[in-house]
């Protein structure tokens, strides 16, 4: 259980801030609240910017010439953190230079040992742009607009689902307490047989080392490698990666080659959506006398409760859970008694979320919380 780490799923760089969103930033304070109960080091939040989105909006931006790509990303990034601070861990996107070369050299060795492999496939690309549009019938070019597709064949990234056994087993996700649920499991039913892991974007792993020509890494495939190369980073053999089960839905088949990698295994962390608009209202806290633990309850609490209902609080367990904190907090020891430190530390390495609505292994939770945020404040050397 030592080695256990947490990973936000990496978040999409789209047009939003975590001050008007703050359910964007789920995963990243669950990872990091997780993180700190194992005792473990701040881990850097992560970034999925290889979306055709940011292709065109890059294209499309009259300050194009002044700026690159990956300048635009960076921009964008420390702008959803405004008007706070950056973490001190730092960002890592799915384009950066060391995910870069820590894809290649797995993507080499599974090319070597047959997990993947290059083949020359039917494939409709754009008349005008060449942006690749996938099987399915599509009125226009999603990147230009042209509605023009052609036929023709290409060399492209695929891995065979169907010498690799499940795409999903509930040893992939972390079940402790809880079933592992069955859309998931089931979704090796719903995939094609080859998924095609090389898609046509402007920014991302470029695979022309790999013969690949104006080609990256599928993203749904990179949010995985990200995870893995931050891993790698921290010397962690047992990464886990935070993520709601729509978007588990949409990128588990294409983690299935990377999932396990060496000695390396990730898995999942399900976490379920938090209502944030239910959480705004002042009178919520006066009337629970709670104002102290606000921020508490919305950036720590709160994410750990989604980790137990992964299926989405519910708006009327709001002022529930905001007294169970509350009462948690009243009641927390001087000092974590360190048997029950021990035993909590096991059941977040286990994935088990049961404890969060147990007031007397919360308020350990949160003696724990107190003790290690003094004393980083000590060491920054701020009261």
């Amino acid at each position: 259980m030592n080695d256990v780490l947490y990973f936000n799923g990496p978040v999409q760089n789209g047009d939003f801030t975590f001050a008007e969103h703050p359910g964007k930033a789920v995963g990243i304070r669950l990872a990091e609240a997780l993180n700190a109960l194992l005792g473990r080091e701040a881990v850097p939040h992560l970034w999925n910017t290889v979306a055709l989105a940011g292709d065109v909006r890059h294209r499309h931006a009259a300050d194009r010439e002044g700026i690159s790509r990956h300048q635009r990303e960076e921009r964008a990034m420390a702008a959803k953190y405004a008007p706070g601070p950056l973490p001190d861990a730092g960002l890592i996107t799915d384009a950066d230079p060391q995910v870069a070369t820590f894809t290649l050299e797995v993507l080499q060795g599974m090319l070597a040992d047959g997990t993947v492999s290059v083949q020359n496939m039917p494939v409709r690309l754009c008349a005008r742009c060449g942006h690749l549009a996938g099987t399915a019938t599509a009125a226009e070019c999603r990147s230009c607009g042209h509605r023009a597709p052609r036929a023709t064949r290409r060399a492209m990234l695929v891995f065979d689902r169907t010498v690799h056994g499940p795409i999903l087993e509930p040893d992939d996700v972390q079940t402790t307490g809880a079933r592992a649920p069955a859309h998931l499991l089931n979704i090796a039913h719903h995939v094609p047989q080859l998924l095609v892991l090389s898609r046509t974007r402007d920014h991302g792993v470029d695979l022309s080392p790999l013969g690949l020509e104006g080609m990256v890494l599928d993203p749904r495939a990179g949010l995985h490698v990200t995870v893995l190369a931050a891993a790698d980073a921290l010397r962690c053999t047992r990464p886990v990666m935070t993520v709601t089960e729509n978007a588990a839905a949409n990128v588990a088949a294409y983690g299935a080659p990377f999932r396990r990698y060496g000695a390396t295994r990730l898995r999942y962390a399900l976490h379920g959506k938090i209502p944030y608009t239910a959480t705004t209202n002042d009178r919520l806290y006066e009337v629970h006398r709670a104002q102290q633990v606000r921020e508490l309850f919305t950036r720590w609490y709160l994410p750990l409760c989604a980790a137990r209902e992964r299926s989405g609080i519910d708006a009327s367990r709001i002022p529930a859970l905001l007294k169970c904190l509350r009462r948690a907090s009243l009641a927390r020891p001087a000092t974590p008694p360190s048997d029950l430190l021990a035993d909590l530390r096991h059941r977040v390495a286990a994935g088990d979320m049961r404890w969060v609505t147990d007031a007397r292994v919360l308020a350990c939770a949160l003696s724990h919380r107190q003790h290690t945020t003094r004393a980083a404040g000590l060491m920054r050397g701020t009261p």
